[in-house]
């Protein structure tokens, strides 16, 4: 089984993210209600002054069903739009028993690892109470879902970020992937400045991707 994660991995981009600014362009008024918190937040989860997973709730908000009452339809429009973004070397290698394990949430990357016809796990994000459901798809909650999960093998994990190493460590063989999703090399070797970078990421997280 081959495990690939999602964005700037077999992504080239963020879908949170662009799917937040494909939803708030439809909705302008999402301008000025959303995103100033959002901005908010983030800054707040910089300076050490709010959690990863409550950052990441508060960001997922705009997905709550009473904010977003035609998400359905945005989706569809979304990833009709972005699904050429997946990268030519992933579709080339792409097998039935792939599992795309993401940060973002299950409401968003459901759909096009559907049209891929692949596994995945993802944050599960409640839009009806718009809280995170139990898993935190995030650098060592991927590997602790893996290990708690029994899953076979993983014969290769494919990631952009190093925040992934704890599940890149439960691989055969891990891959870097790096320039917008488009260059495979292989996984760094952990010596001891890039274990710094490691913790860091861990720690921080957000830095670029969810």
């Amino acid at each position: 089984m081959n495990v690939y994660d999602f964005d700037g991995t077999i992504y080239a981009g963020d879908c949170s993210i662009e799917f937040a600014i494909f939803c708030m362009n439809h909705h302008p008024t999402m301008w000025a209600t959303f995103f100033p918190k959002a901005v908010f937040n983030l800054v707040k989860y910089k300076k050490g002054k709010m959690s990863r997973a409550l950052m990441m709730r508060k960001f997922f908000a705009f997905l709550n069903e009473d904010k977003l009452p035609d998400f359905d339809i945005l989706i569809k429009k979304f990833w009709k739009k972005n699904a050429k973004k997946i990268p030519k070397w992933y579709l080339k290698q792409r097998k039935k028993d792939d599992l795309i394990i993401s940060a973002s949430p299950t409401c968003i990357i459901k759909p096009i690892a559907k049209k891929l016809g692949v596994n995945f796990v993802a944050t599960e994000y409640d839009r009806e109470f718009g809280v995170l459901v139990d898993n935190l798809m995030f650098a060592k909650g991927k590997s602790r879902y893996i290990i708690d999960h029994d899953f076979p093998v993983i014969e290769n994990f494919y990631s952009d970020s190093l925040a992934d190493t704890p599940l890149a460590l439960c691989a055969e063989k891990a891959h870097l992937v790096t320039n917008k999703a488009q260059t495979v090399g292989d996984w760094p070797h952990l010596d001891k400045e890039t274990l710094k970078i490691v913790n860091k990421k861990i720690n921080t997280g957000w830095n670029i991707h969810l």
